[in-house]
């Protein structure tokens, strides 16, 4: 994947995560909106960056075709990446959502679930419909 392809996926991938993670906030606890949204979008720029240099060096370490991952390598990267993203999120969350740091912690580990299904579901069906319009695009060629 080239940068700008990178850029375009993280992009793509954090307005959904933004909105699952707002919407996951409002309906478990007493937060307003502007709480939950700050703290969706503080999330997503955090993982924006860490996902670009995650993928990279995930990239890197495991070469091929994306498409062709299994569930396996999906899960690997899909825990490992979550768990780098919880050291960075914990703070965050428990300062916007005035929680202690065991209840941010426990927050987070409750949205991380949601996010790593949504990020499951999201790149599995981002890489199919990639391969799928680089094998289009070759074709017209």
């Amino acid at each position: 994947m080239e940068v700008w392809e990178r850029i375009f996926h993280s992009v793509l991938f954090e307005i959904g995560a933004m909105a699952v993670g707002a919407i996951v906030v409002l309906l478990a606890g007493d937060f307003s909106l502007e709480a939950a949204t700050g703290t969706g979008i503080a999330i997503a720029i955090i993982a924006m960056v860490l996902n670009f240099i995650f993928n990279y060096i995930f990239d890197k370490c495991f070469p091929g075709k994306r498409e062709d991952r299994g569930l396996k390598l999906r899960l690997l990267h899909m825990i490992c990446f979550e768990g780098t993203l919880l050291i960075f999120t914990i703070p965050i969350i428990a300062y916007l959502l005035n929680l202690n740091l065991w209840h941010a912690f426990l927050a987070d580990i409750g949205l991380s679930l949601i996010i790593m299904l949504y990020a499951f579901v999201f790149n599995w069906l981002y890489d199919i419909i990639r391969a799928k319009l680089i094998q289009m695009r070759t074709k017209d060629q």
